[in-house]
């Protein structure tokens, strides 16, 4: 989908990128206070700064936004600050993770993610006014997926950004109930909350821009329901999407080294642990062939291969 056809402001553009990276919002702005919301994974780090110097077209990148800092958002930002020496904002709650660069706390070790460290220069808080290619945009908590999430939202053209709190077919992984911690609530509000707003197209984090809001809602709604109705649900496609990420990144893995794997990553395990009563080699059976019969992987040999949807 071009973005003639999405009805996108002149200054904006929208770089769908997939599951590894996030997608990517540019505002082109003449004087030189260009800014890109979320920023991908760090292998695709050199494909980020190529579709961003194009787009500029010999402007320079003012500003780096993060809606928040899982690593398939913002595994730009270091590329990004280097080549441009542009600012960097990140929700609030995050500064002081990022000012020690707790790898832990920042979740990079617990889900065995790259991100290479950044730094940044202010910090954002919901309910705080964004000007981006001459629009302002709002910002708002969302948390759910990740407890510090902020979404856009531009009233006067009725966009909003919702990074990963609502895609056009559910939302990013409820991480905080796999620590024991609520999260479905939080989610639940954070949809309930987009459901209050005016809304003609969604640019969600992951997965082509849309304009069928309503009904992206109520799906997100009914998946809700289903996970929140037996938190083992939630810890099965965590496991899922974690292995296919990591599919994603590395492209393969031996099936035999699967089991250890898994147990040497704190998500995985953590999530084991807690909801699935099932060895690390059972897990890893199980994963294999839920993402073998979706499509997602395949096997050859003794191989597990990634394969594109």
């Amino acid at each position: 989908m071009n973005d003639n056809v999405l009805g996108l402001p002149a200054s904006m553009r929208v770089f769908e990128r997939g599951w590894l990276s996030s997608n990517n919002v540019l505002f082109i702005e003449e004087d030189g206070d260009s800014a890109l919301v979320d920023t991908g994974y760090l292998i695709h780090a050199p494909q980020t700064l190529a579709l961003v110097e194009h787009a500029l077209g010999g402007r320079t990148l003012g500003r780096v936004i993060n809606t928040h800092l899982h690593s398939d958002h913002c595994g730009g930002n270091a590329a990004l600050q280097a080549r441009y020496g542009c600012s960097t904002a990140i929700p609030a709650a995050e500064a002081d993770k990022v000012r020690r660069w707790d790898e832990e706390a920042l979740s990079y070790r617990a889900t065995g993610q790259q991100c290479e460290r950044f730094t940044f220069d202010r910090t954002i808080d919901c309910g705080d006014v964004l000007a981006l290619g001459g629009m302002q945009w709002q910002a708002l908590a969302a948390p759910g997926h990740d407890p510090h999430s902020l979404i856009f939202y531009c009233a006067e053209e009725k966009i909003l950004i919702s990074a990963d709190a609502l895609w056009r077919n559910g939302f990013g992984v409820i991480f905080p109930e796999l620590e024991g911690e609520s999260g479905f609530a939080e989610a639940r509000a954070t949809l309930a909350l987009i459901d209050t707003l005016d809304v003609r197209l969604v640019i969600p984090g992951h997965g082509a821009p849309f304009t069928d809001v309503k009904p992206a809602l109520a799906r997100a709604f009914s998946r809700l329901d289903f996970l929140q109705g037996d938190p083992v649900r939630n810890a099965e496609n965590a496991v899922k999407v974690m292995l296919k990420f990591l599919l994603l990144e590395r492209q393969q893995f031996t099936l035999a080294a699967l089991p250890a794997m898994f147990e040497a990553n704190p998500v995985i395990e953590g999530a084991r642990r807690r909801f699935l009563a099932r060895t690390p080699a059972e897990l890893a059976d199980w994963a294999v062939q839920s993402l073998v019969r979706a499509g997602a992987a395949r096997r050859e040999g003794g191989l597990l291969l990634n394969a594109d949807l």
